[in-house]
Order: C-alpha cells, then sequence, then structure tokens
C-alpha cells in the first residue's frame, strides 16, 4: 500500500495491489420452458430469423421445435412425449409395443418371383 503525497499535503491513498477479490457475479436461475396453448399457440408464436425455440404444450404431452430461417418463414416439428417409470440399470431395454415384427423374402421367393417377372415380360412381347 503506498501514499501519495501532491494535494496540498494531505496524503492521498494509491493501491499497489489490490488484497480482495471480487466474488463473481452469480448468474439468476432462468427457467427456459415456454408454454404455449395447442397447435394454435405454437403456431402464433413467433420467431426471430435464424432461431430454434422449444415450445411446452399446456394442453397435451406435445413439445413443439418451432424454426425460422434466414428470411424469417417459420417451419415447426411436433415431438410426442411420454413419461416412464425408472428402471434399473440391469432391466434390458425393450422395443416399443406397437412394433411390427419384419419379415425378410428367402432366395427361393426371390427366384420364383424373377421367374414370375420374366413370364410376364415375354407375354407383354408376343401381345
Amino acid at each position: 500500500m503506498g501514499f501519495n503525497n501532491n494535494f496540498l499535503g494531505y496524503p492521498q491513498w494509491t493501491p499497489s495491489t489490490p488484497n480482495f477479490q471480487t466474488p463473481p457475479a452469480q448468474q439468476p436461475i432462468q427457467n427456459n420452458i415456454i408454454w404455449v396453448q395447442g397447435i394454435a399457440g405454437a403456431k402464433s408464436y413467433l420467431v426471430s430469423p435464424n432461431t430454434t425455440v422449444q415450445l411446452w404444450d399446456s394442453e397435451a404431452q406435445v413439445i413443439y421445435l418451432k424454426s425460422a430461417d434466414a428470411s424469417g418463414m417459420p417451419s415447426m416439428k411436433i415431438l410426442d412425449y411420454t413419461i416412464r417409470q425408472p428402471e434399473s440399470p440391469n432391466t434390458p431395454v425393450q422395443a416399443p409395443s406397437n412394433a411390427q415384427s419384419v419379415e425378410y423374402a428367402t432366395k427361393d421367393d426371390l427366384t420364383a418371383l424373377k421367374g414370375e417377372i420374366i413370364d410376364m415380360v415375354k407375354e407383354e412381347m408376343k401381345a
């Protein structure tokens, strides 16, 4: 800490080194959830150009992702969400119940189909 005697003989304090630190400014916690009422509320919500916002439906379990391109033209994606019970770490992940079973064609099925197509083409050529 130094003293400077430049002003009419009165000492003035000039800090040589700060001996305290200012605490960092606390950021306020922001709740960035934007609630809208139905798809009509989501459609009427204005979005700035080159921005995307999440709009949460207060009437249904839906999230709207509304975007606007550089010219301000809006577009929207609609996501449905469901609430699940927490699973234990040992529980295997199950496919959704509405998943359809997949059936594959065998080599013999494809060979038979090829023969049918060739026969159809030959008949068309004769006619």
